[in-house]
């Protein structure tokens, strides 16, 4: 069983990186990519992790690009993490996270519900954590002032509530570019629930090699009409539960929600792995 898309508390997920690899085992596993949001501050730990256990695991990460002032989402597979460029890149992901959940904070206390951020920024400078929205929604909750991380988002943090600061960031165009001088491959995440189809033209002529068909936000119509798109331009299909850890919302998918093996075969065939360093 295949899974290339995860998350641990290196991002926005609620399992460590030792935890994650204990549940990917009990669900049968046995191939696996954690694909943090602009963090590859897990990798060690679930490198070592997975070795250990018998599972294969392959250097993921999910970029945050924008489009018209939105989130688009970018996964990287099997690049090298220590290229320069992309690890200079990604520092500059997370400082802008940061700034962007300070923004959050200062404006949440002008509307008269502070929170407490210090620790979470301080634990993020300090271990390479991407900090984002929930780290806020958790500081809302510990305070009192909603009841759970979707009335968090539904009252203050959501597009369009009053408490949302927009993202700036890199083209997704310039992801798949940027991915591949890392040696890596670049997929185009969940696209179903981005809802921007309409940049994936110039996304394949940028050179696009994948896309993300099987996720757990896409409804059966959804995979099928992905599955046909990646067919027609002749891109590899990725896939996995997007899990973010026990009562995340998706915990289902994981072990359920997976990538065919012939699909991994022509991604691994792409990137020129297992010879790929």
């Amino acid at each position: 069983m295949i899974d290339l898309h995860m998350h641990t508390t290196a991002s926005d997920g609620r399992s460590t990186p030792s935890q994650l690899v204990n549940e990917v085992v009990a669900r049968g596993i046995t191939t696996m990519a954690v694909a943090d949001h602009d963090t590859t501050g897990a990798w060690d730990e679930v490198s070592a992790a997975a070795d250990a256990a018998g599972v294969i695991c392959v250097p993921g990460i999910e970029i945050t690009a924008v489009a018209d002032g939105k989130d688009v989402h970018m996964l990287g597979y099997f690049f090298d993490r220590k290229c320069p460029e992309l690890v200079t890149f990604l520092e500059g992901q997370r400082i802008d996270r940061k700034r962007r959940v300070q923004e959050i904070g200062e404006r949440l206390a002008r509307l008269g519900v502070p929170v407490d951020l210090e620790s979470a920024l301080a634990s993020g400078q300090m271990r390479g954590r991407a900090l984002g929205r929930p780290v806020v929604a958790a500081a809302l909750i510990q305070a009192g002032h909603v009841a759970d991380i979707k009335e968090a988002f539904d009252r203050f943090l959501s597009e369009g509530q009053p408490a949302f600061i927009e993202r700036v960031g890199i083209a997704p165009v310039d992801v798949v570019a940027l991915v591949a001088r890392a040696g890596g491959v670049t997929s185009m995440a969940h696209p179903g629930k981005t809802r921007k189809d309409h940049l994936i033209p110039d996304l394949i002529a940028a050179g696009l090699p994948a896309i993300e068909v099987y996720h757990p936000d896409h409804d059966e119509a959804e995979t099928a009409r992905y599955r046909q798109m990646a067919d027609t331009f002749n891109l590899i299909a990725t896939g996995g539960s997007d899990y973010h850890g026990p009562g995340s919302g998706r915990d289902q998918a994981l072990g359920v929600v997976q990538l065919p093996a012939v699909d991994f075969a022509r991604l691994a065939e792409r990137a020129g792995w297992p010879d790929h360093a």
